[in-house]
């Protein structure tokens, strides 16, 4: 666990039914493990007066980013679908940024690609944090080579302090060492490991 305060955000990244439950579409092995770390991660961010805020894939029936409309993915997250949702045992005591719902590529919990034009537009996460004068996130959940990476790599980008909580990730792994190297990407960027 880490310090917080009122200028600290804990981020949670995506700890929707599709990523981490197994029955879900796009499961991340180990994923459900990652709940109870990020419950007791809010506790204690709450206790300490930070801000918790979750960031969620919401995409349409179709959109680019999924392989039956031309894009690497399967169907996950579709709004309003059981796969959408936060993980049950998620403790949620926050606000929701959602991502994706124009069918954008929604990796970073601070910007969206469109897969087309490759343009990027910001989420309302930024101003959400500039708004309780937040300086630092602490950052965990699903997954490590994907939408962690993103919205770590978009923090520090941002200027953010920014802290990474490594028990409470865990990686999609499409070639095995991906989440070792996303985790070395983000220390790169000036993220601490902890």
């Amino acid at each position: 666990m880490t310090g917080y305060d009122a200028s600290t955000a804990l981020l949670v990244v995506d700890v929707q039914n599709d990523f981490a439950d197994p029955a879900g579409s796009l499961y991340v092995r180990g994923g459900e493990h990652v709940v109870s770390r990020i419950n007791d991660e809010i506790q204690v961010a709450l206790t300490d007066g930070a801000l918790v805020v979750y960031t969620q894939d919401w995409h349409p029936r179709s959109t680019p980013h999924f392989a039956k409309d031309g894009g690497v993915w399967p169907v996950h997250c579709v709004a309003e679908t059981w796969g959408a949702e936060l993980h049950p045992g998620l403790v949620v005591a926050g606000p929701s940024v959602r991502k994706g719902s124009n069918g954008e590529d929604g990796y970073s919990g601070f910007t969206m690609r469109d897969p087309v034009s490759g343009d990027d537009r910001p989420t309302q996460l930024a101003a959400l944090l500039g708004d309780r004068d937040v300086t630092r996130v602490v950052i965990g959940g699903l997954a490590t080579d994907y939408c962690v990476l993103g919205t770590v790599l978009d923090a520090r980008r941002l200027g953010f302090e920014t802290v990474v909580l490594t028990e409470a990730v865990a990686a999609v792994e499409l070639t095995p060492g991906d989440g070792e190297g996303a985790l070395a990407q983000m220390a790169e960027a000036g993220a601490e490991l902890a």
